[in-house]
């Protein structure tokens, strides 16, 4: 009887500890997050005593782990604390900024588009019209830097997504979109560099062209990409 006892006491004691860790257990089902169920994953890990590691992916862009990582600037100066409450600011934040992205990304397009269109009345002008349009391709130019750096920005700075326990494996739209990020930003810089230089050597104008319309063209794609995620 006084074992029966003790072991009756034993279960009691020990059901609230494994209702409290069973919280954190999720079988395969439960692995599926869409972003729509922010509120319950942040809700949930509310109730459990969370860790950095559940309240973050575990992969971030470099400069998304320098301000919203465990240890990011935002972190330690205090302004943004790592809480559930705080991640659930956070994913409205990270979905205004990436918004902002897309309609930036549009806006530099259509500056693409200017651009080449001043570029190839700059290539056949003379005299003062030479001069009034190469004004005006430079201060395009100067716009589409700005509204790229701005765009490039909104993304790489914006608080990460939710933490998943899966990754879509293999081609999708949004690997698409990264690695031709990769493309234009390349053909950015080399076209912002050929353009300093070709006043200098007119025999890099057609390798200017060509990084020009590279550029373009894998912005446009990268731009086609996400929009079809």
């Amino acid at each position: 009887m006084k074992h029966l006892l003790i072991v009756c006491l034993l279960t009691i004691l020990y059901l609230p500890l494994w209702a409290q860790d069973s919280t954190r257990v999720r079988t395969p089902a439960d692995t599926s997050i869409k972003p729509s169920d922010a509120n319950d994953l942040l809700a949930e890990l509310g109730d459990s005593t969370a860790d950095a590691q559940e309240l973050l992916p575990k992969k971030m862009v470099f400069t998304q782990r320098a301000f919203w990582g465990p240890k990011g600037l935002l972190r330690l100066t205090n302004i943004a604390p790592l809480s559930p409450q705080g991640r659930e600011k956070e994913l409205k934040i990270r979905r205004a900024f990436l918004v902002s992205h897309q309609v930036l990304g549009f806006v530099t397009l259509a500056g693409f588009v200017a651009q080449g269109i001043l570029g190839s009345k700059l290539y056949n002008a003379k005299g003062l019209d030479y001069s009034r349009i190469k004004e005006q391709h430079e201060t395009m130019a100067t716009l589409i830097n700005f509204s790229y750096g701005t765009t490039a920005l909104l993304s790489l700075t914006s608080p990460p997504g939710l933490p998943t326990a899966s990754r879509k494996r293999g081609f999708s739209s949004i690997k698409l979109h990264r690695a031709l990020a990769v493309v234009h930003l390349t053909g950015m810089v080399a076209t912002n560099i050929l353009s300093h230089k070709v006043g200098k050597n007119p025999d890099l104008k057609p390798y200017h062209r060509a990084a020009a319309y590279t550029t373009f063209g894998a912005y446009a794609a990268a731009i086609i990409a996400i929009k079809l995620k």
